[in-house]
């Protein structure tokens, strides 16, 4: 009998032993179905090799639009009616880029460059749908680095094999330019219009105050006219009752001294201390001389003088022409039968002569109406980069997909032999130490008694 030898450790010390994986005997397993990964490999690869060469190619063309120069607007901003700043322009070019409207225009106006994408099954409305999904992507910078960099904007457009994208794109933004150069035009003429209207109704506010106040002067002039007509008519007939009423005092005046005188028979006239000497019988050849401050009374006229002043009193028709007055009124009422400012006013012919104000108004229609902005050769915005054909495809990429191919080959070529060492009956975790179990110590006493008797 051989001596039984064992050797007896510590389970405690050696447990994590026992867990620890078998990498050699894994990577041995793995090694022996290198056959088995290099099929999955190879399959994989050659999926990724034949979806890279058949499936649909999808290609990518752009281009960069920046502002103008300054010069380019500027026949535009000196019409003074409308001011467009280039980075304004090339805004409104990129709102025209993105319109809807202007997309669908440019797509029911060249149909022919879309064939390869639309069918005759659908309509134009549900064609255009499918084409604008794709069709053009406008690109505008941060706002942040406009400050740093020249502003710009980019036009991007991808589309399938068979399609002219480049001249699809270059078209579209030509198209989109013409757009807005007509809608430019059409405000620029809508303010023109506008412009002028303002203008002409200024002049026209302008003739009509001063239409006004040139008959609202012809009527205070008449009026004026009138209320002195009025007057010196009034006084002309206070005047006339006044010279009447003198006539008739003087009648009734002279009719008492007529009477006195017969009383005192003066016929002739004479003088008070001539009727004394007649009383007294005065001397032949005397001369006298009177000299006195008193007003000698109208009977002394004498009946003869007296009567015949009263006859031609009473056989009067107008005492006109004992008044100066009178003339003078006639002829200023003579004067006002015509108003000479009144009849020039309303003789004038051409009454925009005499309208203050107007030169500016008139200058600026001039101006307006002499603008001439060539705005056939407006350039909105510079094409920095038109598109270009592409020499290579977006999509796929070969070499990425081929690389992923062959990388998602050898995954599922690695898993594949894992899970056949899996199922195989050779455990993959193996103790890379043995495991001896100690006995209890009756067992060993046991163990010592058996190898004595075998002895």
């Amino acid at each position: 009998m051989g001596q039984v030898v064992t050797s007896v450790q510590n389970v405690s010390n050696n447990s994590h032993s026992a867990d620890e994986f078998d990498f050699v005997g894994l990577v041995a397993s793995l090694v022996q179905q290198k056959k088995t990964i290099g099929v999955s490999f190879v399959f994989f690869g050659l999926l990724g090799v034949l979806y890279a060469c058949f499936s649909p190619k999808e290609y990518q063309v752009g281009s960069v639009l920046r502002p103008v120069a300054i010069n380019q607007l500027d026949a535009l901003n000196r019409s003074e009616i409308y001011r467009l700043k280039p980075e304004d322009a090339l805004l409104k070019l990129g709102a025209g880029l993105d319109s809807y409207s202007n997309r669908r225009a440019y797509f029911e106006g060249n149909q022919d460059l879309f064939n390869g994408l639309v069918e005759s099954s659908r309509t134009v409305g549900q064609n255009f749908d499918e084409v604008n999904k794709s069709f053009v992507s406008v690109i505008v910078p941060d706002q942040k680095m406009v400050g740093q960099l020249s502003p710009y904007i980019a036009v991007e457009m991808k589309y399938p094999a068979g399609i002219e994208g480049a001249k699809i794109l270059n078209g579209f933004v030509r198209f989109v330019m013409d757009q807005q150069r007509k809608q430019i035009t059409a405000d620029l003429n809508v303010i023109l219009e506008n412009r002028l209207a303002e203008l002409k109704a200024k002049v026209d506010a302008a003739r009509s105050n001063y239409d006004a106040d040139k008959a609202s002067q012809i009527a205070a002039l008449e009026e004026s006219d009138r209320l002195r007509r009025a007057r010196l008519e009034d006084e002309l007939a206070a005047l006339r009752l006044q010279l009447k009423t003198k006539r008739k005092d003087r009648i009734t005046e002279l009719g008492e001294a007529i009477s006195i005188a017969r009383t005192l028979g003066i016929k002739r006239p004479s003088t008070p201390s001539a009727l004394a000497d007649d009383g007294r019988g005065a001397t032949a050849g005397m001369v006298r001389t009177e000299v006195n401050n008193q007003n000698v009374p109208l009977y002394f006229l004498g009946t003869d003088a007296l009567e015949a002043e009263r006859s031609t009193l009473q056989q009067r028709h107008t005492d006109d022409f004992t008044d100066p007055r009178v003339a003078e009124i006639a002829k200023e009422l003579k004067m006002l039968e015509v108003n000479r400012q009144v009849q020039q006013l309303q003789q004038r012919q051409n009454e925009d002569d005499f309208l203050t104000g107007l030169e500016p108004l008139r200058a600026e229609i001039v101006r307006l109406r002499n603008l001439n902005v060539d705005l056939e050769n407006l350039q909105i915005a510079s094409i920095d980069r038109e598109a270009m054909e592409p020499s290579s495809p977006i999509k796929p990429k070969k070499a990425f997909v081929i690389s992923l191919a062959l990388l998602l080959g050898l995954i599922v070529g690695v898993i594949i032999a894992l899970v056949r060492a899996g199922l195989s009956p050779r455990p993959l975790l193996l103790a890379s130490t043995p495991i001896v179990l100690a006995p209890a110590e009756g067992d060993v006493d046991h163990l010592q008694g058996s190898n004595r008797k075998l002895k």
